[in-house]
């Protein structure tokens, strides 16, 4: 598909990230409060202000604080939805002086859902290697189910945050291997994990097929899930992660629909064991997204320390929440799936500083001299991402967070 042109003159450029192909999904406040906003080149259009217009169909659903009663309305809205703001939004539009821009750099961005629950899986298959191998061994590095069941846990709805939100380092249990009995301190192993989330748009009461479970998902966004390495080592077993994954987990500003990302469509790696008929694809199911990850320490230069794409993952979204409906669990509209780390097979392709740095062993060095096993006080992460057309990018904007320092002794009295 080629570029389609607007009358926004910037979604035009080759390298904006939110052209007429794209309308990420939104929510925005200039000062005059928060709306449902779409991205188009440098601007936001207001998506209330042209529904109540009536340029817009479905506008009763459209009026609120995020988007989740539009995307309770279901595929088919979501298409008709689409289809508007591209005449709106296109070279010829007649009605082009009656829609509302405002300025993206005016304005902040907020959540653009209210996250019913949160799921978090282990679906990369190299990520999942390289950790098995760290704390493992390479010949013991996958649990015996991986390559059979995309493996999750439930994670807390309550800690997800929007992008440049600042991340507080967690207190929690610490033991070093050669200590007798655990400490309670701050994070000394705080991690990134360069994810892609799920955004599921329909409900279910009972199991679903791969095919209804992508029919679900309404769209993409940039995830960055925080982990503490060092309480997770000593609070997982025998019941997985737990309070390590629950400071926060940060996502992206913009909604990429799913139906923007439909060019990119690709299929998951070849398998190495055969699924249950349930968690088999009838198509290509994942996207050709590239991703990266920048690190700018504080004060300090940003120097990009990784760099992979959305297609190494081992289980798609719709495998992954076709999955999680196996045994009846009802899903509900705004639940978020996060993928799981993104690596790819080459160095610089890792999606954690747990195996950019080898759990510490092969410190990363950075563009001003400085070092990073783990991440520092001050540090910024920042996680991009875009699917690359004929002369155009389908971009999910920046997803950012700030590790700041820990507070002091919460229990001292």
């Amino acid at each position: 598909m080629p570029l389609l042109k607007s009358w926004v003159e910037s979604a035009n450029s080759a390298e904006t990230g939110f052209p007429l192909n794209n309308l990420p999904c939104g929510v925005f406040d200039d000062g005059a409060g928060a709306r449902l906003g779409v991205a188009i080149g440098d601007m936001i259009l207001d998506v209330a202000a042209a529904a109540r217009a009536g340029l817009l169909p479905h506008g009763a659903a459209l009026g609120g604080r995020d988007w989740n009663a539009f995307m309770a309305l279901g595929p088919a809205a979501w298409a008709e939805l689409r289809a508007a703001l591209t005449d709106l939004l296109s070279e010829g539009s007649e009605v082009r002086a009656q829609v509302v821009l405002v300025p993206m750099a005016e304005a902040r961005l907020l959540m653009p859902i209210t996250v019913a629950e949160y799921t978090d899986f282990y679906a990369g298959r190299t990520h999942a290697f390289n950790v098995g191998s760290i704390f493992r061994g390479p010949e013991n590095a996958l649990p015996p189910n991986w390559l059979s069941i995309p493996i999750g846990y439930n994670g807390r709805a309550s800690s997800v945050v929007v992008s440049g939100t600042d991340v507080r380092r967690p207190w929690g249990q610490l033991k070093a291997p050669e200590a007798d009995l655990p400490v309670f301190a701050p994070c000394r192993r705080f991690d990134m994990e360069l994810e892609i989330g799920a955004i599921v748009g329909q409900p279910s009461e009972g199991p679903v097929s791969v095919a209804e479970a992508d029919d679900m998902i309404f769209g993409y966004v940039l995830l960055n899930d925080w982990s503490a390495r060092d309480i997770q080592a000593w609070e997982y077993q025998p019941l997985g992660p737990f309070q390590a994954k629950a400071t926060a987990t940060t996502i992206g500003p913009w909604i990429v629909t799913k139906a923007a990302l439909e060019p990119f469509r690709t299929s998951t790696p070849e398998r190495e064991r055969e699924l249950l008929p349930h968690l088999q694809e009838p198509g290509p199911m994942i996207y050709d997204v590239e991703l990266e990850v920048a690190l700018a320490p504080e004060g300090g230069a940003e120097a990009t320390i990784s760099r992979t794409n959305f297609r190494e993952l081992y289980y798609s979204a719709a495998q992954q929440l076709a999955h999680h409906t196996t045994s009846g669990c009802p899903m509900r509209v705004g639940d978020l799936l996060g993928s799981g780390t993104i690596s790819g097979t080459a160095k610089d392709s890792r999606g954690s500083l747990l195996e950019l740095s080898w759990s510490g062993s092969e410190p990363i060095e950075l563009p001003g001299g400085e070092t990073r096993s783990f991440l520092e006080d001050g540090d910024t992460l920042t996680l991009r991402g875009a699917a690359r057309g004929d002369g155009y990018r389908v971009g999910f904007g920046d997803c950012t967070g700030t590790v700041i320092a820990a507070l002091k002794d919460p229990y001292a009295r």
